[in-house]
């Protein structure tokens, strides 16, 4: 007998050892612990880090995570009230409140999980019903758009580059989602702390027919620009007709104004210089007349003129030339 006396020893302390670790658990820092007796909660939750003692055997440890958690949804295909179909895709963050009640109605986060699929699902699908792709789209109504500072004064009012007035836009809608999905998971000891739209997109039998549309306004913009540079155009090269014509009637008017003057100033100069004597006015009638002759007999020219006339009395004392026979 005094030979088996270790071995017991060693198994009582064995033993002693394993109802001590079955006896004690720890909590750490992320998480806090529920305490189930044959399956049924006993006592309060505990939430405060450290170590613990528990009924061997009969009592479990279930934890349960206190941090801030993330569902990330699939995207769903959803129609607006304009009859648009999109694709929304969305994301929350959540924690754990209230572990016993968590515990009592989802058991994990796996189950959570699959009831907030179901609540943000729903709640999405009612809030874009309930308004325009417009209101999705934009994220706040006082948004100010920046304008191209080239546009002239009558394209600014026009209204080009203007936004789409909006009544909510994005956040409010974000909000409005988050408010009725708050009140819904809080029965499952669960606070909602966060929920945004991630991706919005245009579902695929429509995309091609929106696309069309957004050529078809881009191209309405372009012919309207494009038929008012042409407009502009035409007015440009009017007023570069008109103001070349003014500047070369005005240049002819001073030209002409130009010439009038020399010829009197010429006219003058003439006057005086060949009215000093009767020699130098005969002399002057004779160089203009003979100057006149070139411009008046040509080649060809039969002139018919009266021997009285000023033009002949120069030509009447000529002699006619005899190696012609007299002509």
């Amino acid at each position: 007998m005094s030979g088996n006396k270790p071995f017991a020893v060693l198994a009582l302390l064995v033993l002693l050892g394993y109802l001590a670790s079955s006896s004690l658990y720890t909590v750490s820092e992320v998480e806090q612990v529920i305490i189930t007796q044959f399956g049924k909660p006993v006592g309060e939750p505990v939430t405060e880090a450290g170590l613990n003692l528990k009924l061997p055997f009969i009592q479990d440890v279930n934890a349960i995570d206190k941090r801030i958690l993330e569902w990330d949804g699939n995207p769903s295909d959803m129609p607006t009230k304009d009859k648009l179909y999109i694709s929304v895709d969305l994301f929350a963050r959540w924690r754990i409140t209230d572990p016993l009640q968590y515990f009592l109605r989802l058991r994990d986060e796996r189950s959570a999980q699959s009831r907030l699929d179901d609540i943000l699902g729903s709640e999405t699908r009612n809030a874009v019903a309930k308004h325009e792709l417009i209101e999705i789209i934009r994220t706040t109504k006082g948004r100010v758009p920046l304008r191209d500072a080239l546009l002239t004064a009558a394209q600014r009012e026009m209204d080009i580059g203007t936004l789409v007035p909006i009544q909510k836009g994005r956040e409010l809608v974000e909000k409005e989602i988050f408010s009725a999905a708050a009140e819904k998971v809080r029965v499952f000891g669960i606070e909602l702390l966060d929920i945004r739209f991630k991706r919005i997109n245009y579902n695929e039998s429509v995309r091609p027919k929106i696309y069309d549309r957004m050529i078809s306004e881009r191209r309405q913009i372009a012919e309207r620009f494009l038929s008012e540079g042409n407009g502009e155009a035409a007015r440009i090269r009017g007023n570069r007709e008109r103001d070349l014509n003014k500047i070369q009637s005005e240049a002819y008017r001073q030209v002409e104004e130009i010439r009038g003057l020399a010829d009197a100033k010429a006219a003058e100069i003439y006057a005086g210089a060949y009215n000093q004597s009767p020699e130098a006015v005969a002399l002057y009638e004779f160089t203009r007349t003979m100057q006149a002759y070139p411009s008046i007999i040509g080649q060809n020219t039969t002139l018919v003129l009266s021997s009285d006339g000023d033009l002949f009395k120069y030509l009447n004392g000529i002699a006619p030339d005899q190696s012609r026979g007299g002509q």
